[in-house]
């Protein structure tokens, strides 16, 4: 028997690559970026509050607001996929479709919330 779910299944695994791209490129410059260099001391923190206010606030805050955006969305699409195939090894299979829902439901709430925090700033 076909679930729904079968047919947009290639859509959620665009989404898992997508996010997968995303965390594995630009995730790990963020993090050196925003977290490693500030913490070793070759970027002050102020400095760097100061960038960030400016940065969301200045001509490319559309730009930037559309990074930070990808940034968040993406990976919890993958997370998502990751997920539901987890809990399909763990052996729940009943449920095919509500395990779905559930789990990209979870990441459509969270791309809602990043969007509307991000571009209500």
């Amino acid at each position: 028997m076909r679930y729904k779910i079968d047919t947009i299944e290639p859509f959620w695994w665009g989404l898992f690559m997508a996010g997968a791209g995303v965390i594995g490129m630009l995730l790990p410059i963020h993090i050196l970026a925003q977290g490693i260099m500030p913490g070793v001391g070759a970027v002050t923190p102020d400095t760097m509050a100061f960038r960030i206010v400016n940065f969301l606030t200045g001509p490319l805050a559309p730009l930037i607001k559309l990074y930070l955006f990808v940034l968040i969305s993406l990976p919890l699409f993958h997370w998502a996929h990751r997920f539901r195939y987890f809990l399909f090894d763990l052996g729940l299979h009943g449920g095919r479709m509500a395990l779905a829902t559930l789990c990209y439901g979870a990441a459509v709430v969270g791309t809602i919330i990043a969007a509307i925090v991000l571009f209500s700033v």
